[in-house]
This record gives C-alpha cells, structure tokens and sequence, in this order.
C-alpha cells in the first residue's frame, strides 16, 4: 500500500521507512562524514589505494571545472559542504539543500560566502521557487530508490532554466570505496547496513553504477549525457529533454 510520507511522496510503507532511516543516518553520521572523504580511520584502505582515490578526486574536480558551474546554481544534497565550496567561487548565486540540521551547520561554518542560501528541506518533497542555470548533486544519486528516480530527475528538469545543466558525481563499483567493516550487498540489491563508529547500525538505499549504465539509465529518461567513470566515481554532464 502507499503511504504519502516525510517525504511527500506516495511510496510504500518500506520504503518510506528506508528514506527515514537514511535521514537519521545521515544526521547521526554529520560529525564523522568526512573520514570517508579524507580516507581516515575506518575508510583508511592504505597508502596505495588512498592516493588513487585521491587521484579520482583530482579528475572529478577537473571535469567540474571544465563544466564551469556558473550563474544561477543550486545544489542538492549538500551534505558538509564539500562541494559547496566549490560552486560557491564559481556561482554568481548558490542554493544549497539538504534534509539534514546537522550537516548544514557544518557546511555553514566551512563555507561562510554571502552568495549561499541555505535551505534545510528534505530533497523529496521540496519543490524550487525559482529556476537554475546549473543543478549540482554529488553522490545523491545512488541514496534514490530506483522506482523515485524519474521523479527525481523530473523535479531536476523543473529546477533547470531554459539551457540549464545538471552535474553529477557519485559512486562507482569499488570493493575500497566504503569502511572496512561494510557488507557490500549482493549483485542487484540496493539497500545497504551502515555503521557508525559507536557501532549504531542503519539500512540506507545505495546503488553503486558504473559510467555507462548510468549514462544511459538517464537518457531513457529522454535527457543527453555524458558520464564518465574512474575506479572510484563516475561523474558528467546531462541536459534536460527539450521543452521540460
């Protein structure tokens, strides 16, 4: 049965529990969410392997500048703000939009420039009041369930100016990309226990992609893409159908 939940949408009673216990993931997990990023304790794989993720980091920050994120952006899912630092040099204005009270008052104090707005509204059931040159979200993608995916794109499109742009960066197929004591899941599962270090455990919707399979996940949604993939993330470009 349906249920129109938190997230303002109609899905089952499972998922919709899902979406709420990855929201609470995410909020319990603000103060170490970075070690992910920055390869420390629990995410520290070794020094071979931390400096090819560093590498991907370099490429997939290289790529975002050749898409040149200006005018008009908006970001979703801005988490602690470490891409929100990024756009905010380039943006003329930025939204940044997360569900999460506590990651947005990291991202606050790591990113105090006067062309920020912050919002704190869950992604789902927020709805833009006004339109972007440029929508933005990093490693959002793969916390979608896959039956909200053409939702989620539509409302992407709805967001977009005439012209506008989106710009991904997400997960790819990496034994190496999570902490050493996660159980990837089996081939075609999508969702995943999560711990944190005091040992609390929660089930969040992860999908992990490769760059061609996403690419062209996105265009049977009648948008253009170019996605591209490294051992660690796959990133691009995609432009809405015309006329949406």
């Amino acid at each position: 049965r349906a249920a129109a939940g938190r997230s303002g949408l109609a899905v089952d009673a499972a998922t919709e529990r899902v979406l709420a216990e990855q929201r609470d993931y995410y909020s319990a997990r603000a103060g170490e969410y970075e070690d992910w990023w920055f390869r420390r304790g629990r995410y520290d794989h070794d020094v071979a392997v931390n400096a090819r993720w560093f590498d991907d980091v370099a490429r997939a920050e290289q790529a975002l500048a050749r898409f040149a994120p200006t005018g008009r952006v908006l970001e979703l899912a801005c988490g602690t703000g470490l891409w929100t630092e990024k756009l905010a040099g380039r943006a003329d204005t930025l939204t940044a939009v997360d569900a999460s009270a506590e990651v947005l008052a990291l991202a606050q104090r790591k990113v105090p420039a006067a062309n920020v707005e912050w919002v704190r509204a869950d992604v789902f059931a927020w709805e833009p009041a006004q339109r972007y040159d440029v929508c933005f979200f990093s490693f959002w993608l793969s916390h979608v369930p896959g039956e909200l995916a053409g939702r989620f794109w539509a409302k992407v499109a709805r967001a977009l100016a005439p012209g506008g742009r989106a710009f991904l960066i997400d997960s790819a197929v990496s034994e190496r990309a999570t902490a050493r004591d996660h159980q990837r899941p089996r081939p075609g599962e999508h969702r995943e226990a999560r711990r944190l270090e005091d040992g609390r455990e929660f089930r969040i919707v992860k999908h992990w992609f490769d760059a061609r399979s996403l690419q062209r996940s996105i265009e049977q949604l009648g948008w253009s893409a170019r996605i591209e993939g490294s051992e660690f993330f796959v990133y691009g470009e995609a432009s809405p159908p015309r006329g949406s």
